[in-house]
Formats: structure tokens, C-alpha cells, sequence
């Protein structure tokens, strides 16, 4: 889905600072940006990186147009210098990135910029709106899903998205995540996500009587009958007239479906429902619980031997329920001229603000068996020979060593842009979707785990931990020259 053009989707400040640039004489300066977060979301020992496809989209359709630049005149701020500077501005830098569905862990680079100064400080504000919001629910999704223990998940959290283009390409994260389907028409015609539903309450209570409502719609939808069956009562009313209805498709050579429990003990009613279907005969009926679910919920629900084969989840997952942002941000790491750069740091008390220097790679290390051992963060020229044992060490607690050996290793930015052109060939949203859940499987259950999951080893190489410490002490030493 080509998306519209996002060139003025920028905060205010990436303006200011570029035509500052430019007076500065900074416009042949070239800059590499690093978009990474800092800390996993809700509680989970991974993310999943999406969000590439619109980002590459955003990138290619950069061009400010006339009708902007008469904006930005009228706002006072920018001379006609700059303005003019951005008539003619294009994307023209360079992009590596984790391909969609790679998970991802804090402080890793999921998507690194190369780029001149003006461009490179541009984007920001776009890259990480795009980045965040999909990486985010393509987390929550993988999470609910894996609650299942297997079942499926529809996604249907349209109506409470924040707003229309967080409830399209969130469909879009959850399908990466592992929903199966989704409600939302809109985002099945754009990527081709399949589409799913069953009834609301209000079609129920439309008919004179619950078994009529029932009945409308098997006739209607013989083959598609999945009913609601908690408008009034689900094991007195709901149920018994689902199985009424469903024996008379079954009798006339159609499939029925199944029901859908919205409200009340899913656990119980679930339970009890299962018995009375299969009484009548209707094994092969599915039974979707929803109402309000997310992982936790879930999880308990199954906990409490609930039949249910189907689950159908809103709120919590367009919106990533108690988290509804990921901290992206967007650091710069290095600069120069004529492909020459010099590593550049951020410092805080806060330690984990502090940012890693220069051009980085993010390789992962594997076994034999293919599983994912830990990653580690690395100068983009550094190499590590897989006949060779390597110690990794944490880059805080660096008395936390662990030595790899017998390993394989995969790079895990790839590149996307080079030279301004797109050189990255898009996969169809179904591969990325297997291809998350293949690199998931990549991982170790103790770092999927809903609650307290391990946390998984992300190491910086010796080298980059050098540069960093050289960089703290010779900044160190200049505050300390200036106090």
C-alpha cells in the first residue's frame, strides 16, 4: 500500500536545526543515525521489527511541495535559502535495516541511516512514528498469540484504534505478529490479510426471537454461520438455539461453523458449551471466546481449561493495552565528509541513555541446532571466525562473561537504501509473517516466556566497548577542564 506523502510529518525542531545547518555551512556533512529502543515493552523478552515496508515508502516519496513551502514561509522562522534547499531535497543516503519480523532486543540498532546531515535529521521524526507504532503491536500480537498455546487469534480493534492509520497498519503489525485475520476490511484489501467476523448483538436483537436471528443468518450465510450466542442468556438460550440451527445446516449438507461467547466466565461457559455441542453431534463446531483479552487474560483462561479454538482480540492489541508506546529513539552515532567519520557519544547519569559511538553491525550468534545464543552489537568492520571461540561481556556488569563456541553467525541489518535508490526487494506480507514465525522459533522458550521472561544476552564487541570508554574519558575530561 503506497502510503501519502509524509514529508511534512516532522516536528518542528528538525527544521529549525537543518536550516541551522545550513548556515552553519553544515550541508556537505554526513551523519549515521542509529533508530534502536531502550527498553522491551509490557514486559516481554523480545520485540518483533516491523514497520520497514512504510518507512522504505516514506523515504522514496520525499519532495516538499510548493503548497508546504508556502506554509513554512508564512510561519515566520525559515529564510529563502533554506527554503529553497528544501524545494529541491531528496532522500539521496543510505539505509540498513532488520528485515520485518527479526526480533529485536534494547539498545540494537533495528534500523541505521547514512545520510547528509539535513536529510539524515529530516527523517527522524517519520522514521520513528512508523517504526514504533508497528514494532509495538507486532510484539503484542506474537505475545497474545503465544498465550493461545495454539489457537488462533483474530484481530479486530478498529473502532477503538487511535485513528484510522493506527488501526490499518496495525492490522498490518498484527499479522506479522500471528493473528490469522482480521475485521478490519480496509487492511485486508490493502495487504491482503484475510479477513474474518461473525455477528453483533444488534442482529440478534433485531429479530422477534433469538433462534430467528440465528436462522436469518444461516440462511443468509450457510456456509459462514459462526453465532453470537450471549445477547441474552449463553447456556439457556444462546447455545441450545446455536445447536438447533446448527443441526438444520448440518441436515441440509452445510457446515456449521460454531459460536462466539462475548461476554461473562469464558472459561465455564466455554467448558459447559463444548459438552452440549458435542452432545448434538457438532464436534467440529469451534467456540471463539473475546471480550476485552490480552495475553494475561488469556493465559488464565487456559489455565482454567477453557474449549475455547478461536480468539477474537481489540482493544488490548491495537493499542497494546497498559503500554501503548515503544520508546524508540534516534541517536546520532558518527559524522564526517567524503566517507570519513568520527564516532560521536551521548552521555547522562542515566546509564542506559548513554549511546554506543560509530557505524554498527548487529550480528547474532547461533548453535548447532539453530537457536539464537546472544547478539552482539559490533563495529561495522569487525569480523568474528566461526573456528574461533569469542567471550562476550556484558557492557555495564562486565564481570557477566559468557565464551561462545561452535557457533554460526547472521548479520542482522541488511541493506535497503543505497544512494537514495531502494535496493531491498519488499517481501509479501504473508513471508513476513513466516519468516517471524520462524525466527521466533529461533529462540529459547525461557526468552518467550509471558512472565518474567529471561532476558537475553546483547553484548557489545570489545572493540565498540573501547571506543565507548575512550569517548566517556575524553568527554569526561573536557567537562573537567571547563569546570
Amino acid at each position: 500500500m503506497a502510503m501519502k506523502n509524509l514529508t511534512m510529518l516532522t516536528d518542528l525542531y528538525q527544521l529549525t536545526m537543518m536550516q541551522g545547518y545550513l548556515r552553519q555551512g553544515f550541508q556537505h556533512k554526513e551523519a549515521v543515525f542509529d533508530l534502536f529502543f531502550r527498553a522491551l515493552p509490557g514486559g516481554s523478552g523480545y520485540a518483533i521489527a516491523a514497520g520497514l515496508e512504510q518507512a522504505v515508502d516514506y523515504l522514496q516519496n520525499i519532495c516538499f511541495k510548493e503548497e508546504d513551502l508556502e506554509y513554512l514561509d508564512r510561519l515566520a522562522l525559515f529564510d529563502q535559502n533554506f527554503l529553497a534547499e528544501l524545494r529541491t531535497l531528496r532522500f539521496s543516503g543510505d539505509v540498513d535495516a532488520m528485515p520485518e519480523g527479526t526480533p529485536v532486543f534494547p539498545h540494537e540498532p533495528m534500523l541505521r541511516v547514512k545520510a547528509p546531515l539535513l536529510e539524515a535529521q529530516l527523517i527522524e521524526t517519520a522514521l520513528l512514528n512508523i517504526v514504533n507504532h508497528q514494532t509495538l503491536i507486532a510484539t503484542k500480537a506474537s505475545r497474545i498469540v503465544a498465550a493461545t498455546g495454539g489457537g488462533s487469534v483474530m484481530e479486530f480493534g478498529l473502532r477503538r484504534a487511535q485513528g484510522p492509520d493506527a488501526g490499518v497498519f496495525g492490522s498490518r503489525a498484527a499479522y506479522i505478529g500471528g493473528c490469522q485475520s482480521t475485521s478490519n476490511v480496509l487492511a485486508g484489501q490493502r495487504f491482503g490479510i484475510p479477513v474474518a467476523g461473525t455477528m453483533a448483538h444488534s442482529w440478534v436483537q433485531s429479530f422477534a426471537r433469538e433462534i430467528d436471528a440465528f436462522r436469518a443468518y444461516a440462511e443468509t450465510f450457510p456456509s459462514q454461520s459462526l453465532f453470537l450466542v450471549d445477547t441474552y442468556n449463553v447456556l439457556k438460550s444462546g447455545v441450545p438455539n446455536a445447536i438447533q440451527v446448527g443441526l438444520e445446516l448440518k441436515a441440509k449438507g452445510h457446515t456449521f461453523r460454531g459460536i462466539r461467547i462475548d461476554s461473562g466466565d469464558l472459561a465455564y461457559l466455554s467448558r459447559e458449551a463444548r459438552k452440549l455441542l458435542d452432545e448434538a453431534g457438532l464436534h467440529e463446531a469451534i467456540i471463539v471466546g473475546s471480550n476485552d483479552l490480552d495475553e494475561d487474560t488469556i493465559w488464565s483462561i487456559q489455565a482454567q481449561g477453557a474449549a475455547i479454538d478461536s480468539w477474537g482480540v481489540g482493544t488490548r492489541l491495537i493499542t497494546s493495552g497498559q503500554e501503548p508506546a515503544l520508546g524508540g529513539v534516534y541517536k546520532l552515532a558518527a559524522e564526517g565528509k567524503d566517507g570519513v567519520f568520527e564516532p560521536r557519544l551521548k552521555i547522562s547519569e542515566n546509564v542506559s541513555k548513554i549511546t554506543n559511538p560509530g557505524i554498527k553491525k548487529v550480528v547474532r550468534f547461533y548453535n548447532q541446532e539453530g537457536k539464537a545464543l546472544a547478539d552482539v552489537i559490533a563495529l561495522e568492520e569487525e569480523d568474528f571466525p566461526q573456528d574461533q571461540p569469542l567471550t562476550i561481556f556484558d557492557p555495564v556488569q562486565v564481570w557477566k562473561k559468557k565464551t561462545l563456541c561452535d557457533f554460526r553467525t547472521r548479520e542482522l541489518l541488511t541493506p535497503v537504501f543505497r544512494g537514495g535508490k531502494c535496493v531491498y526487494a519488499l517481501p509479501e506480507l504473508a513471508a513476513i509473517r513466516q519468516y517471524a514465525a520462524g525466527e521466533l522459533n529461533t529462540l529459547w522458550d525461557e526468552v518467550k516466556r509471558l512472565s518474567n521472561p529471561h532476558t537475553y544476552i546483547v553484548d557489545l564487541s570489545a572493540k565498540l566497548f573501547a571506543m565507548r570508554q575512550q569517548l566517556l574519558l575524553e568527554i569526561n575530561a573536557e567537562l573537567g577542564k571547563a569546570e
